[in-house]
C-alpha cells in the first residue's frame, strides 16, 4: 500500500527530531477528544454514537416500505415509535390489548405518513403478549397481511418500585413472564421467518436498568439485565447472517407507566403518575430517536435527558468511579435521578 510511504516517512522525521514532541501531540490528541466525548455526551439526550447518527447517519425515512411488527402500541414508547417508523413511511403491525387504543393510534399513524400509508398499510392486531401460544397465529396474520415483516419492536413490558426484601416471588416470576419470557417466544417466532428470508431486524425496548443497577426495582432491572443477556448471545450467533439486533435502552420518559407499575405484592399495581416538572424526556423524542437508531441498526443505544447517559457512561466505563459516588450520595439520590423524588415505601399506593 504505497500511500503508507509519506505518512511512515513523516512518523520517522518526527520520532528522530523529538520522541517527546511526538508523544506530547499523541496525549494532546487523547485529552482533545476526552474533552469533546464529555462535552458530547452533556449536550446529546442519547449516547454520543446515537447523537452522531441522528445528524449524519441514516434516516429513518430510509426504511420506507418496510414492515415493522410492534408490541404494546397503544401507549408511551410504543405508540410513539409507531408514529415515528408512520412518519417516514414504514408499514405497521400495532399490537396491544386495547383494540380500541390501537384503532386510535392507527388513525393517527395515517394521519402524521402525510399520505405515504394506505388504511391496509397499518394493521391492527388484538394481542395479550402473555398468550405465549398465540404468538405464532398472530404473527403469521401480519405475513399474509403484507407479505413480510421485516422489523420486531419488543416494546410490551411493565415497570416496578419495590424493596428488594419486601417482594414476592410471586411478583418476580409475573415481572419474567411478561418482560423476558414474552419477548424471547416472539423473537423466537418471528426469527423463524427472517431465517428463511435470509435478513431481518429484532429491536427489543430494554431500558438505562439494563445497563445499571437500579435500586428499588430489583425484579424490573434483573428482567432487562435478562433481555441484555439473551439478546447479546443473540447477535453473536447471528453475526455473520443478515438478522440485526438492537437495543433500545430508554431512560426516564413522560408515559403513564407508573400507573401500571408492579410493586412487591402479587396482584398489585402502583397508582403512581408523572410529573410536569420530572426530568423526563417526551416519548415523542423518544420514538424519534428510537427510529434513528433502527434505520442505523445500532447495536445499543442509551436515550434520556441529562443527566442520565453521563451516569450510564460512568458505571459502564469507570464502575469503581460510580460505586465510590453512590456510597457518598446514597442510592436514594440515584432513585430521585430516575423518578425525580426520593424513595420511601409509604408513598407506594396499589389498586
Amino acid at each position: 500500500m504505497s500511500w503508507l510511504n509519506p505518512l511512515m516517512s513523516i512518523y520517522l522525521v518526527i520520532i528522530s527530531q523529538d520522541k517527546n514532541m511526538f508523544f506530547s501531540i499523541i496525549g494532546a490528541g487523547l485529552v482533545v477528544y476526552g474533552c469533546f466525548y464529555t462535552l458530547a455526551t452533556a449536550i446529546f439526550d442519547c449516547d454520543v454514537q446515537l447523537g452522531f447518527l441522528e445528524v449524519f447517519g441514516k434516516s429513518p425515512r430510509r426504511l420506507k416500505g418496510k414492515v415493522a411488527f410492534i408490541t404494546g402500541a397503544s401507549s408511551g414508547i410504543g405508540e410513539h415509535t409507531a408514529y415515528a417508523l408512520a412518519k417516514a413511511g414504514v408499514r405497521l403491525v400495532l399490537t396491544a390489548r386495547r383494540n380500541l387504543e390501537l384503532q386510535r393510534v392507527k388513525q393517527q399513524c395515517l394521519a402524521v405518513s402525510l399520505g405515504q400509508l394506505a388504511d391496509k398499510d397499518v394493521l391492527v392486531i388484538p394481542m395479550d403478549v402473555l398468550d405465549l401460544a398465540s404468538h405464532k397465529a398472530h404473527f403469521q396474520y401480519a405475513l399474509r397481511h403484507f407479505g413480510t415483516v421485516d422489523v420486531l419492536v419488543n416494546n410490551a413490558g411493565r415497570s416496578q418500585r419495590a424493596l428488594f426484601d419486601d417482594t414476592d416471588l410471586a411478583v418476580d416470576r409475573q415481572v419474567f413472564e411478561l418482560n423476558v419470557f414474552a419477548v424471547i417466544n416472539l423473537t423466537r417466532v418471528a426469527l423463524a421467518h427472517f431465517s428463511q428470508k435470509g435478513q431481518g431486524h429484532v429491536v427489543v425496548v430494554s431500558s438505562v436498568a439494563g445497563v445499571l443497577d437500579v435500586p428499588f426495582s430489583a425484579s424490573y432491572t434483573a428482567s432487562k439485565h435478562a433481555l441484555h443477556g439473551y439478546l447479546n448471545s443473540l447477535r453473536v450467533e447471528k453475526s455473520r447472517k443478515n438478522i440485526h439486533v438492537t437495543l433500545l435502552c430508554p431512560g426516564p420518559v413522560f408515559t403513564n407507566f407508573l400507573s401500571e407499575a408492579f410493586t412487591d405484592k402479587d396482584g398489585e399495581k402502583l397508582d403512581g403518575s408523572t410529573r410536569s416538572t420530572d426530568k423526563r424526556m417526551s416519548a415523542q423524542r423518544c420514538g424519534q430517536l428510537n427510529a434513528v437508531a433502527i434505520a442505523n441498526k445500532v447495536s445499543e443505544a442509551w436515550i434520556a435527558r441529562f443527566p442520565m447517559v453521563p451516569m450510564v457512561y460512568i458505571g459502564v466505563y469507570f464502575p469503581i468511579l460510580l460505586k465510590v459516588a453512590l456510597r457518598l450520595v446514597g442510592p436514594e439520590k440515584l432513585f430521585a435521578a430516575r423518578d425525580s423524588k426520593e424513595f420511601g415505601p409509604t408513598e407506594v399506593k396499589v389498586v
